[in-house]
Formats: structure tokens, C-alpha cells, sequence
């Protein structure tokens, strides 16, 4: 994306001075190449962003300002500044004060997993801003983001079991109570003397088959203990004692994340994900592609929601636009969390790396690129179910223990750093 087309402003474009500023491109790259000796190797995606910029505005007076998101030190942003300051003042560009200026050049730096983005905006007169944007592969000792606040990704563990956890929740009392589900029970928990104690299995009897990979969602509710979303059926318990459950066949959409983010999607009642179908919608968006998982971003005006596709990619809707990030390698469970911690609301994810065990770490997205905010925390096996949690501010995850067996419930929390 160069968005070169430009708009109507107070520098035109100069058709005879244009050859002449192409000229100077490969002179600026060599001098630049041998002038500034061992600093940071800013100089050609300076020299590239500079070239763009000038493409737009023609010679003549800008304002330039920098805003640095990256994990980039104020120091890199501002070499990069002056950079861009002097190779644009050999191209007949100068900077200079905002009531001066016949454009006003607003710069970010940002990032992405891969490589840095720096993008542009260039605004001229009344028209319509330009976008000009170039990137620059990362090195591979770059530091994870820095400029919100560090965090560290801290998992509780609560429960083991033989049996497939599809999804668990505490209920806050005296004492403690821990619901874990299965595709046949409930099992609760008390907490007693610090640790967890196998309390009581209530059956679930379903009126029909689920599929061999069984999805589900235990939800506590006001009025009763609590609701249970299987494939193609709905539970809750029955209010006298002792306690059951009730199972009916049923279409209704699954809460994503939480019922306070009022956003539910179908599920597929004999397969794994859900279809994309979504209630009430996100804005003029009434469905996504079908996906696993999702997760909210909030922000100041809108909520941005992430869904780990089923065909391998990440989907972002913002209630007009839909945009796809290919690249990513993150696995099908993502979860949404809210926490005081930097931008205030984290994804947490598993990228896929070949030839080791999952892992979670938690992601801001910065103009829509994933960053990482935490470590990577190593669980030893794979994950098989990630929810946010009803609290909306942790995250209840499940992994397969690679030399047990067994399922493994942790909670995970975000702890800010001071």
C-alpha cells in the first residue's frame, strides 16, 4: 500500500524538477551508506520512505512528526527522524513548523511478528490524506514490544483429569467451588487447605450423539447454577438438590467470550468450529468466516474482533471492514482478556512452532498488527481448549500432558509490571 495518489494541495507536483529528484536517489544511497558509520541500519528504509514521501509532496516545506509504537528505543526513533530530516533536505524537501508547512507528514512506527512497518500519512491542503508505507525485517535480537507496559503471563494450576476437560469455572463462595466439564459430566471441586478436592460427578444425559471432538462452555448464571453450550444441545441444572442436569436439543448461539461483549455465534452441532453466523452481528458484519475461536480488542470508538479461521488465518472485523492476516501462525484457540495491563485488552494465543511443545503468550494489537507483550509460557503439551473466562479478565485454559495423559486445568492471569 503506497496510496500515491495525490490529492489536490498547496505543493503540486513539479514535472520538470521529478527526473531531477530521481537522480538524486543513488548518490543519497551511497553517501548515506558511508556517513553514518556503525549506527543502527536505518538508512535504507529511510532512503525508501523518503523517496515515497517526496513522490507525493514535490519539493517544498513539511511538518514531520513522529510517533513511535515499536519496540524500537527513543533513541532508534529519533536517528530515525533526523535521518528522514536530512535525506529529504538533499531532495529539496525541507521541515519545518506545522504553520509553516504546506504538508503535514504524521509518521508511525510500528511492527509486526516479522518486521518493522513505518507508515506515513501525508496531508496536503483539504483533500484526502496520502498513505505511504514501507517495512524492514526485524532482527532476530529484537526485544518484544516495549512501550506499554511489560507483562507477565502467570498460569494457576487447578485440576487434573484422565478424562477431556472441554471447559471449566469457579464459583466464588466460602468455601470455593471449581466446575469442570466433560462430554458426559460435571465434576466439582472444593478448595480445602489451599489445593482443590474431587467434591461430586453430576451426569449430563444427552438426547443425542456429540461429535468425536467435542467442543463445550460452562457459563454460571444468576437465577441457577449454571448454563452448559455442547454441540446441538443446551444444559442447566436443575434448582432443587440433589444437583442435575438437563440437556435439550438445540440451535442457539454460544456467548463468545463473555456475555457482558454481546457477541454469540452458531456453532456447527456436528463438527468443531462454528459456522461464522453471528448475533446481533458487529456492526453492519452479520457473520465472519467460519472460524474456532474469537477474541474482542475494545477500542475508543469500536470493538475490533479476532477469529482464528478455520482455514489457518486470522480474521479481523470491525463492523465494516474485514481484513485476513495470512501470515500468521498462531494455532485455533485465541482468547480475550481485560486487564489494567498496557492498551488494557490482551489476546492470548498459541503460535505454532515446529518441533516444540504449545506454548501461550500474550499479543496487543497495534494498527492491527499482533505484538508481543509477555514471555512465552511453556506448557508441557498441547493445548486442547482455551475460553475467556467469565470475569472477562483471565483466561481458562486446558492442555494434554505430554507425559501423563492427562487433561490439565490452568487459569491464566496477566500480572503487570511495576
Amino acid at each position: 500500500m503506497t496510496g500515491l495518489a495525490h490529492p489536490a494541495g498547496y505543493n503540486a507536483r513539479n514535472s520538470e524538477m521529478l527526473p531531477s529528484l530521481r537522480a538524486h536517489w543513488a548518490c543519497l544511497f551511497l553517501l548515506l551508506f558511508v556517513g553514518r558509520g556503525n549506527a543502527s541500519d536505518w538508512r535504507q528504509p529511510e532512503a525508501q520512505l523518503a523517496q515515497k514521501i517526496a513522490a507525493v509532496t514535490g519539493p517544498g516545506v513539511i511538518a514531520l512528526n513522529v510517533s513511535n509504537r515499536s519496540s524500537m528505543t527513543s533513541v532508534d526513533a529519533e536517528e530515525i527522524r533526523r535521518g528522514l530530516v536530512s535525506i529529504l533536505a538533499a531532495s529539496g524537501i525541507r521541515v519545518w513548523e506545522p504553520e509553516r508547512a504546506a504538508a503535514i507528514v504524521q509518521l508511525t512506527l510500528s511492527e509486526n511478528l516479522q518486521s518493522y512497518v513505518w507508515v506515513a500519512q501525508i496531508k496536503q491542503g483539504t483533500g484526502e490524506p496520502s498513505v505511504a508505507m514501507i517495512s524492514s525485517p526485524r532482527p532476530e535480537f529484537a526485544p518484544a514490544a516495549q512501550n506499554s507496559s511489560p507483562v507477565m503471563l502467570r498460569a494457576t494450576h487447578l485440576v487434573s483429569s484422565a478424562e477431556p476437560i472441554l471447559d471449566f469455572a469457579i464459583v466464588e463462595g466460602n468455601p470455593r467451588m471449581l466446575l469442570s466439564l466433560n462430554a458426559t459430566q460435571v465434576r466439582t471441586y472444593q478448595f480445602k487447605d489451599g489445593r482443590w478436592l474431587d467434591s461430586q460427578a453430576i451426569a449430563i444425559n444427552t438426547p443425542a450423539a456429540l461429535p468425536r471432538d467435542t467442543r463445550g462452555r460452562i457459563l454460571l448464571r444468576q437465577d441457577h447454577l449454571f448454563d452448559i453450550y455442547l454441540p446441538g444441545l443446551f444444559c442447566r441444572n436443575t434448582t432443587g438438590k440433589p444437583i442435575s442436569v438437563s440437556c435439550t436439543r438445540s440451535d442457539d448461539p454460544w456467548p463468545l467470550e463473555t456475555e457482558a461483549v454481546g457477541l454469540s455465534g452458531f456453532f456447527a452441532p456436528t463438527r468443531n468450529f462454528f459456522t461464522g453466523a453471528l448475533v446481533p452481528g458487529i456492526g453492519q458484519q452479520k457473520s465472519s468466516p467460519a472460524f474456532y475461536s474469537a477474541a474482542a480488542v475494545a477500542r475508543d470508538k469500536y470493538t475490533l474482533w479476532v477469529f482464528a479461521g478455520v482455514d489457518g488465518k486470522l480474521h479481523m472485523l470491525d463492523g465494516i471492514r474485514q481484513q485476513t492476516a495470512a501470515k500468521l501462525t498462531w494455532g485455533n484457540d485465541i482468547a480475550g482478556i481485560h486487564t489494567s495491563c498496557g492498551q488494557g485488552w490482551q489476546v492470548l494465543a498459541s503460535p505454532q512452532e515446529a518441533g516444540h511443545e504449545d506454548f501461550i503468550q500474550s499479543f496487543e494489537l497495534r494498527d492491527r498488527e499482533p505484538i508481543a507483550v509477555s514471555q512465552k509460557l511453556s506448557l508441557n503439551g498441547n493445548i486442547t481448549a482455551l475460553w475467556t473466562a467469565q470475569d472477562g479478565e483471565s483466561a481458562a485454559a486446558v492442555y494434554r500432558d505430554s507425559e501423563t495423559g492427562n487433561y490439565e486445568a490452568v487459569l491464566l492471569n496477566l500480572v503487570c509490571s511495576q
